[in-house]
């Protein structure tokens, strides 16, 4: 059996200023719509889809994602970047290898990581 990764899935209150903060703060692109629930994006070559919670779904739903994480080529300016964004930095640390590591908030508790290219 194979399997391969297809998507992340984030469930927010505000679907466009969610979709806003990944396109503004991480190059994301819009693929497409999904007629009446939401969007789903390119970011990086991951795909993320971005939805409320879905009525026709049963299961217990909640609102957000633990985290997601990049990593970046030029810290100093990625991290200048969403601070002028007005992102939140929750917390900066050295990785296993020495590198810098911060976490930032995202929409409805969500965090994206950010990982200095060692």
């Amino acid at each position: 059996m194979a399997l391969s990764f297809q998507h992340v899935h984030v469930k927010t209150r505000d679907v466009k200023k969610t979709m806003q903060y990944y396109i503004d703060n991480f190059g994301a692109t819009v693929k497409g719509e999904m007629a009446g629930r939401g969007f789903q994006l390119d970011m990086l070559g991951t795909q993320i889809n971005i939805t409320g919670i879905v009525a026709e779904q049963n299961h217990a739903q909640s609102y957000g994602i633990e985290h997601m994480a990049v990593v970046t080529d030029d810290y100093p300016a990625t991290m200048q970047k969403l601070r002028g964004n007005g992102v939140r930095v929750l917390e900066e640390l050295k990785g296993g290898s020495g590198n810098r590591v911060a976490f930032v908030e995202g929409p409805d508790g969500s965090q994206m990581e950010i990982i200095e290219k060692a």
